[in-house]
């Protein structure tokens, strides 16, 4: 997949800054422009337990509001195998690695362009 720039204080800007705070894994971001209308972009991450999925979801609606880029729903929580936070421009997906591996979103957004995803379990 392509490398994404994101510009400094923009949405993405502010959602990769905080999944890498929060120590989330595999962070992949794939660009909608041209393929959706959903969103400008689309970002991918993993959390090692539902526990951290759900804090992450949390942290990062809180730090999208706060950061001024509008409102933003969550869809998922509790349970916390998949939560969709959707910031407007940028769609965020935050998975416990045996769920994300399962719904390969990558590789449907990619059109079989990207590799399958590890589960993580070694």
């Amino acid at each position: 997949m392509t490398e994404v720039k994101a510009e400094p204080g923009s949405p993405l800007a502010v959602v990769l800054s905080q999944l890498d705070d929060d120590q989330a894994q595999d962070i992949v971001t794939i660009p909608l422009e041209g393929k959706s209308s959903i969103a400008d972009h689309m970002v991918i991450a993993s959390g090692r337990s539902t526990r951290q999925v759900a804090s992450m979801a949390q942290k990062l609606a809180e730090r999208i509001k706060k950061e001024g880029h509008g409102p933003v729903r969550l869809e998922g929580l509790p349970a916390a195998d998949w939560v969709l936070i959707d910031g407007g421009d940028v769609v965020v997906h935050l998975f416990r690695p045996e769920v994300r591996s399962f719904y390969n979103l990558e590789r449907m957004w990619a059109f079989g362009d990207a590799p399958p995803v590890a589960s993580g379990n070694a």
